[in-house]
């Protein structure tokens, strides 16, 4: 089997293979070649090995020598002498109006010839330009029209993800991209997301797409139902470079899987046997979800052992338990000295009934009835403490009486305007039955209510409890927007208008039409144009009259 080796050229496309003509070459070496277009330089990418004689397509051209330093330098000073004739090389395009775009100068090792190289969308006649070319630089030129790709790798740069381009780091031939490798990605369908510099489709793509096509062959598909042992799980993505997959579950719960951890069940083995195809899995055990390290996932699995009845415990190992202790020594003896004080409340309360018998009842009776009503209206009090059993035990001690406890406070509820009404009629009863019971309290020298004035001073005036009672006076309540009471104001004088007003005056008159049927004076405009002096003084404004009309002295 022949012995190649591969070597790269600056402005090749990908690797060519040479007969190494028993040289000891290796990797990293510059080898000076014979191509087609006369000798050039390159890097050899790799050590010399074998291949087929059918690999070949052509008879291989063979590696002259390993490069010195003499021809590195060389090499360097071609370089130099190509990046100087692209000036030239612009200037000339620019003048001959040609619609082309520079890219490139490439000096031969040889010296045959130099290469230009230049990108255009459609075929340029550049006949006139190699004359020009030639004459200036005084060599044999040629001109090599490229794409917008090879423009990219020969340029180079950075692509979106800050690696440098795929095409100038890896080089080798160009394959085709086409948009469905997108879509098998589940990349978004925008071109300025997934093309490259050049404009085309990024050649990752490229790159990639097997890897994506194989994983989509093995996984379930997407929105398909897995079983796991806490209930039914949809597939919601996949991570291909991982190669796991996003379950949720119906709770919502969402966990990580490995495709290699998934198992296939029965019904799926059969149904893949029938149409005779892979089998793809759609289980997950137990097993699997113990391993994910996930504290709801643990939970869950917990709570469905004490379903079925499984004793798990708290879940908690011992160096994570809280231990609680007991009280301290001195809670407890204040724990103690608190239910002594309380037998002793106890013990006091019963001897102090047995001694005074019925004594405390009139005393108790004794109390005036409008200290009754304060209390009453005094808020219920809260519940003793340990701490207030003591102190009241101290007291009882002492010969005191403990407090009788005050009922609750009730809430207040507001009543409505029928109750409020019959409210004000009850208190007028109540006012008058005072009123004939005050007789008779007077002569037997009691009187219940403190009185300032005297009955014959007092004078004779119906009370508001007593003409709302008989109905004379109507409460009238504010409405929202009626002004204050404006409206109604308004309304209670339009029906009884004042005795001498001018609308009585009015009204008095014979034929006198009423207010609102009365026609409206219409006030006078006076003018507010501006003066101006004339010759007889007509049209001034302080003779009344005006600029258009003359004054009538008559």
């Amino acid at each position: 089997m022949p012995v190649v080796v591969p070597v790269k050229f600056a402005f090749a496309s990908r690797d060519l293979w040479f007969d190494p003509q028993g040289l000891d070459i290796i990797e990293g070496d510059h080898a000076i070649c014979s191509t087609e277009r006369g000798t050039e330089i390159g890097l050899v990418t790799r050590d010399p090995f074998e291949v087929e004689e059918s690999d070949l397509s052509a008879p291989l051209k063979s590696v002259l020598r390993i490069a010195d330093e003499s021809d590195l330098d060389r090499a360097d000073g071609l370089a130099r002498k190509g990046e100087a004739a692209m000036a030239d090389f612009r200037r000339l395009v620019k003048q001959n109006d040609l619609d082309m775009k520079p890219v490139g100068v490439e000096y031969l090792f040889g010296g045959e010839k130099a290469v230009f190289y230049f990108a255009a969308e459609e075929r340029v006649d550049f006949r006139q330009l190699v004359k020009d070319l030639s004459a200036c630089l005084h060599t044999r030129v040629d001109m090599r029209q490229i794409g917008v790709r090879d423009e990219t790798r020969l340029v180079g740069g950075f692509a979106h993800c800050g690696q440098e381009l795929c095409c100038t780091r890896f080089g080798g031939q160009f394959e085709p991209v086409s948009i469905r490798m997108a879509k098998e990605q589940d990349l978004p369908l925008n071109s300025a997301k997934i093309s490259g510099v050049c404009g085309r489709l990024m050649c990752c793509l490229r790159y990639e797409f097997e890897a994506y096509k194989d994983f989509k062959s093995r996984a379930p598909k997407k929105k398909a139902v897995i079983d796991t042992p806490l209930g039914k799980a949809r597939i919601q993505e996949y991570d291909t470079p991982r190669e796991q997959l996003v379950l949720r579950l119906e709770n919502g719960k969402v966990f990580r899987v490995n495709l290699s951890d998934m198992t296939c069940s029965d019904a799926a083995k059969k149904k893949a046997s029938e149409q005779n195809c892979a089998c793809r899995p759609d289980c997950v055990t137990r097993d699997v979800l113990e391993r994910i390290e996930s504290p709801e996932i643990t939970l869950a699995l917990m709570e469905l052992d004490r379903e079925m009845g499984v004793d798990v415990g708290d879940g908690l190992d011992k160096a994570d338990r809280i231990v609680t202790s007991g009280p301290t020594p001195r809670r407890r003896r204040q724990r103690e000295e608190a239910a002594a004080a309380y037998e002793n409340l106890g013990k006091s309360s019963r001897g102090s009934r047995k001694k005074k018998g019925q004594a405390a009842e009139p005393e108790a009776s004794s109390a005036s009835s409008g200290r009754k009503r304060r209390k009453r209206s005094a808020g219920a009090a809260p519940e003793p403490t340990q701490a207030s059993r003591a102190a009241s035990a101290a007291k009882g001690s002492a010969g005191q009486a403990p407090a009788q406890q005050q009922p609750s406070r009730r809430r207040r509820r507001h009543l409505s305007s029928e109750e409020r009404d019959e409210a004000f009629r009850a208190a007028a009863k109540r006012d008058a039955a005072a009123k004939a019971s005050s007789g008779e309290d007077q002569g037997q020298g009691r009187s219940r209510r403190r009185k300032h004035v005297s009955a014959a001073q007092k004078p004779d005036v119906p009370s508001v409890a007593e003409q709302l009672a008989t109905g004379d006076v109507k409460v009238t309540r504010r409405r929202p927007g009626d002004g204050g009471g404006a409206k109604a104001a308004r309304a209670k004088n339009a029906d009884r208008p004042e005795r001498g007003s001018v609308r009585d005056r009015s009204a008095e008159g014979a034929g006198a039409p009423a207010d609102d049927q009365a026609p409206k004076k219409r006030r006078r405009r006076r003018s507010r144009k501006p003066r101006r002096d004339d010759e007889g003084g007509k049209g001034m404004r302080g003779d009344g009259g005006s600029p258009e009309t003359p004054r009538n002295d008559a």
